[in-house]
């Protein structure tokens, strides 16, 4: 069914397609290949790129985008997700005319939802309780069949509440389950206000998950397989096809001045703790809500509401640290590792993570608003961290969040090795190529 025939979008349906690059015509023709002849703007699109790469919006004002996925020819899938709005789905997009720019728009669905992606002719996609399956066939944009449930009833939560996930090599998804609070905390986020210890909460939220893609109608409870603890909340997670290991990175708990004044500054809450980008063992235990990473002493140390003074590091040396700790407050919400031949070989394994950028820094300016690589050999960080897409906040000084122009959400490889990056301020999409002779 096209968006013009569901019930009640036939109104946000127009609004969209009148501000946007795309055409809306609901057909199934033409193939939706790449193409790179047309891809890049005079301009870059405000974007500020290594050399050699260049950068075009492929589509415009789609709404809420949070992750997206492209298929073996070239049609995007997005996933959207406003639940203050009730407003989501997935979008289907796809080139027609092979100009390089998104010109035919589908809705397949209208449940809110994060995580998405295609493999092997399926669709995968995550409301906030469930991993549907959709079956993509005969060229078509939009799937024909109503789609299966593979994981039904995973907790829900108002706190993160957006489920994100990883496919493996061997038919397995690994699901991001966020904390429902921020340090396990009743009431949550309280001055002064110890945690519950030890944390019930960690044993349905603040980790990570495994279930099998063969199976229908699993649960968490039932089916689920506990992979990991202590995670805050990785919307940042994906699996390493080379290295066969699942990596994440961590979105850090915030209001450490806010609520303990008497141990950490405005400054130390602007600056503490890092994102962390981590490797995920099977059955490893990452620390919160007992201990976040400081970046200023390179260690972990003990939670104030667990004791901690910023100094203590009881109970924190046994979680590992983090491959790479990043700014606090970055608010990394996708990551993507590159495996193709486009790019330079620099590139090659290594991690792009798309930063949503800060809200919580208090007096100081926010910060983020970027996408960054993380080159890699041998499964881990072979040099420092790079920025590598800039430019997304149109502005050197950023107050508040919606003085940002655009905030990255979501990464998407495509099959020539193209880079996808989605916004969720205006729902743009932007597609990066490499036109330069290193390869």
């Amino acid at each position: 069914m096209s968006l013009l025939q569901k019930p009640g979008l036939h109104v946000i349906y127009v609004l969209i397609c009148l501000g946007s690059l795309l055409a809306c015509d609901s057909g199934q023709s033409g193939k939706g290949r790449e193409n790179t002849v047309n891809a890049c703007d005079a301009d870059n699109a405000g974007l500020v790129l290594p050399p050699g790469f260049c950068a075009g919006v492929i589509a415009d004002s789609l709404g809420f985008i949070r992750h997206l996925a492209v298929n073996r020819n070239g049609d995007i899938y997005v996933a959207m997700r406003n639940t203050r709005l009730n407003l989501g789905g997935i979008i289907a997009l796809r080139d027609s005319n092979n100009d390089g720019r998104m010109d035919v728009m589908e809705k397949i669905s209208d449940i809110p939802g994060m995580g998405i992606a295609v493999q092997d002719d399926f669709l995968y996609f995550a409301s906030d309780t469930d991993v549907y399956r959709y079956t993509l066939s005969n060229g078509k944009l939009v799937p024909e069949q109503p789609p299966k449930i593979i994981v039904r009833d995973l907790a829900a939560q108002d706190l993160h509440a957006g489920k994100t996930f990883a496919i493996d090599s061997d038919n397995n998804i690994y699901i991001n389950i966020g904390a429902k609070t921020n340090a396990c905390q009743a009431p949550d986020q309280q001055a002064g206000v110890p945690s519950q210890d030890p944390c019930a909460e960690l044993k349905m939220h603040a980790g990570i998950w495994r279930f099998s893609l063969d199976k229908f109608n699993q649960t968490q409870q039932q089916d689920g397989y506990h992979y990991a603890s202590g995670i805050r909340n990785a919307y940042a997670i994906d699996w390493h096809p080379v290295f066969r290991q699942l990596y994440t990175v961590q979105h850090g708990r915030d209001q450490l001045h806010e609520n303990w004044p008497g141990f950490f500054s405005s400054e130390d809450g602007a600056r503490l703790p890092a994102e962390e980008f981590l490797l995920i063992n099977d059955s490893g235990e990452y620390g919160w809500p007992y201990c976040f990473y400081d970046p200023v002493q390179d260690k972990r140390v003990l939670a104030p509401e667990f004791g901690g003074n910023g100094k203590r590091i009881d109970r924190c040396e046994k979680y590992p640290p983090p491959l790479v700790a990043f700014p606090a407050h970055y608010g990394p919400n996708d990551m993507k590792f590159y495996n193709s031949g486009q790019f330079p070989r620099h590139y090659r394994n290594g991690a792009f993570i798309a930063f949503h950028g800060s809200y919580n820094r208090g007096e100081f300016d926010q910060v983020g608003y970027q996408v960054v690589f993380v080159p890699f050999k041998n499964g881990y960080p072979s040099g420092p961290w790079e920025v590598f897409i800039d430019g997304f906040a149109g502005t050197d000084e950023v107050k508040f969040p919606e003085d940002a122009d655009y905030r990255p959400t979501g990464l998407a490889i495509g099959p020539d090795g193209s880079l996808y990056v989605a916004d969720s301020v205006q729902g743009r999409i932007w597609r990066v190529i490499y036109k330069g002779a290193e390869h």
